[in-house]
């Protein structure tokens, strides 16, 4: 498809933003999350039929340590009323931080 994305994603860098609500737009997220740190790219994934984003999404920053900020402090902030889930998107192979 001539539409598809040709990049490499950080996958240290990059964390999963869950529970997002229908209106936030890729704009909105990356508004939010540039409060923890300089951001690469915002992925909302799109669904084919009805163009809408399907509740969730990535940002890749700049760095693993503005990644790993905006998992901690951005986890449960309010985007319209619903809470979002912010995690390290590599957070499978990571140790938990207890």
């Amino acid at each position: 498809m001539s539409g598809a994305r040709h990049w490499e994603q950080d996958k240290e860098a990059t964390v999963y933003v869950g529970n997002i609500d229908e209106r936030v737009t890729d704009s909105l997220v990356w508004e939010l999350m540039l409060q923890a740190g300089r951001i690469v790219n915002v992925h909302l994934p799109k669904d084919r039929v009805t163009q809408s984003h399907q509740g969730y999404g990535f940002v890749e920053f700049i760095s693993e340590e503005d990644a790993e900020y905006a998992a901690r402090v951005m986890n449960q902030v309010r985007l319209y009323g619903k809470p979002i889930r912010v995690n390290k998107a590599s957070a499978d192979k990571q140790k938990p931080l207890d």
